[in-house]
């Protein structure tokens, strides 16, 4: 396999709106594996590249990377850049009971709910923060980080990172709506999609690990778009494993 860069003819997107460029961008580098054009082992090119290609911000750029990662068609590698995968040397699959499914099924509409809420106090935790403020948020994603070998810590400080995001908001009504909807407020803590695939609940983590890393850094940034288009874009990364998994056991049973 080639590790050699690749160029791409890509047109200019028109569309302003930023989760739409993301999703463009997403799609259009999604087509082009899925199509041979970029082929597993071959280097995506840098991250100003791809801006320059596409007329994007860096943001959008990282969002639909983070995307690609998520859905196991990308591997990043440090310091040299992101890679495309081999879809057979991928075999991440996620697994529900059947006695799960009416958990799995409620889970995906208190989502829609999260995107919604979450979304939006990310936007005002990177208006209203404080250099002060950020320093629990980035001790929490420490904390994470530390934890992706032991998924059950993990989980402790995966659910402390969405509620600080609430409290850095400025509204301490997104922390009792959010609190409301606990035990429930993630996945995890109601169904394991990975049962005892102790690698891949580890692939999992890191691909959170990741996309923590973009929301914190767009609400360092005081980037409010960029802050909502990261948990918009983490939530509904979250939501589309499960539904991935409710596909597989639907279509194991069929």
């Amino acid at each position: 396999m080639s590790a050699d860069r690749v160029s791409l003819v890509i047109p200019r997107i028109q569309e302003p709106r930023r989760l739409s460029l993301t999703e463009q961008v997403t799609h259009d580098l999604q087509s082009r594996i899925t199509q041979g054009e970029l082929k597993p082992g071959d280097q995506l090119p840098t991250e100003r590249e791809l801006m320059q290609r596409y007329h994007v911000s860096r943001t959008v750029v990282r969002e639909a990377i983070s995307s690609l990662r998520a859905a196991g068609r990308l591997a990043t590698r440090q310091g040299r850049g992101a890679f495309v995968l081999d879809p057979a040397s991928q075999p991440l699959s996620y697994r529900l009971e059947h006695s799960e499914i009416g958990a799995a099924e409620d889970v995906l509409k208190l989502m829609e709910i999260r995107i919604a809420l979450e979304s939006e106090a990310a936007s005002l935790a990177a208006q209203r923060r404080g250099e002060a403020a950020v320093e629990p948020l980035e001790r929490i994603a420490a904390q994470f980080d530390a934890s992706v070998e032991t998924p059950e810590q993990s989980t402790v400080h995966d659910q402390a990172f969405h509620l600080c995001i609430a409290d850095l908001s400025g509204n301490a009504y997104f922390r009792t709506l959010m609190t409301g909807l606990s035990p429930h407020l993630l996945p995890r803590l109601r169904i394991d999609l990975f049962k005892d695939d102790a690698a891949a609940k580890v692939l999992y983590l890191r691909t959170l690990q990741v996309e923590h890393a973009h929301i914190l850094d767009a609400i360092r940034r005081g980037d409010a778009e960029g802050a909502r288009g990261a948990m918009r874009l983490h939530l509904t990364n979250s939501r589309e494993r499960l539904r991935k998994a409710l596909v597989q056991l639907a279509s194991a049973e069929s």
